[in-house]
C-alpha cells in the first residue's frame, strides 16, 4: 500500500488494530553515466519499496531522493550534509512515533547513505536498515550491468546507444581494488577512478536481467522482514 491510498480515519484505526510496518526509501540524485537518468537509485529503491509493501503488506511512504553523493563531485550530485539527512529522518522517525507507528524499515538506495543510515535512531520503535542491492547475488556497481538491467525493467529513460563501459576492477590485485573502493568514496573521488561516472559494462544489460534482479531482491528482503 502506498500513502496516496490512505486517509485519516482509516488509517488511525489501522494503526490501533493491526501496528503497521512502514518504509521509507530514501535514494539519491547524482550521475550516472550518459546513459542513466540522475534519479536512478530514488527511482530503483521506490520500485523495490512498492513491491515489497505489496509482497508484504506494508506501507511505503514517499521517498527521499536525496541523498549523500559528494564522492561524485565534479560530476553532477545534489547532496545533503550527513547530519541534515540524519535530522531529516529522524524527524520522520519522531513524527512516526508520535503516531503510536513502531515498525519501520529504512530502505537505502545509495551506497553513500549508509554512514548517515547506521547512526539513526527513534524513541521505541523497532528500526530495520536495509540496503537492497544486499539482497542479491550478483557483483553491484554504478550504472553497470545490475543497475542499468534494473532501470530497463521499471523504466522507458534508458538510452542504451550512449551506455558505455566503466571501470572494471575483474583482473586487479585485492590491494587495487581497496584502494580504488577507499579512494571512490572520498569527497570527488568517483570521478578519479572513473572518468565516465560508471562503474561496471552497461552494454549487455537487459530488461529480462532485472526483472529477474528486482524478483530475487523483493523475494530475499521479504525473507528478511518477516524472519
Amino acid at each position: 500500500m502506498n500513502i496516496d491510498e490512505l486517509y485519516d480515519p482509516e488509517f488511525r484505526k489501522l494503526i490501533k488494530s493491526k501496528k503497521p510496518t512502514i518504509i521509507i526509501p530514501i535514494g539519491s540524485i547524482e550521475q550516472h553515466g550518459a546513459h542513466l537518468p540522475i534519479s536512478t537509485d530514488s527511482d530503483i529503491v521506490t520500485e523495490v519499496a512498492s513491491r515489497l509493501a505489496k509482497k508484504c503488506g506494508f506501507i511505503v511512504f514517499p521517498t527521499i531522493s536525496y541523498g549523500v553523493s559528494f564522492e561524485h563531485k565534479p560530476l553532477f550530485n545534489l547532496s545533503l550534509k550527513e547530519n541534515d539527512l540524519r535530522r531529516i529522518l529522524e524527524n520522520i522517525i519522531g513524527s512516526l512515533g508520535e503516531n503510536h507507528i513502531k515498525n519501520i524499515i529504512i530502505l537505502n538506495g545509495h551506497h553513500g547513505n549508509l554512514r548517515v543510515i547506521e547512526k539513526v535512531s527513534g524513541v521505541g520503535q523497532n528500526i530495520s536498515k536495509l540496503s537492497y542491492w544486499h539482497f542479491m547475488k550478483h557483483e553491484f556497481d554504478h550504472a553497470g550491468f545490475v543497475e542499468t538491467s534494473l532501470m530497463l525493467a521499471i523504466s522507458n529513460k534508458v538510452k542504451m546507444k550512449k551506455a558505455k563501459k566503466g571501470l572494471i576492477t575483474k583482473g586487479l590485485s585485492e590491494n587495487e581494488k581497496k584502494r580504488i573502493s577507499k579512494l571512490s568514496v572520498k569527497v570527488g573521488g568517483f570521478p578519479q577512478v572513473t572518468k565516465n561516472g560508471v562503474w561496471g559494462d552497461p552494454t549487455n544489460a537487459t530488461k529480462k536481467n532485472g526483472q529477474k534482479f528486482l524478483a530475487e531482491i523483493v523475494r530475499n528482503l521479504a525473507k528478511e522482514c518477516q524472519s
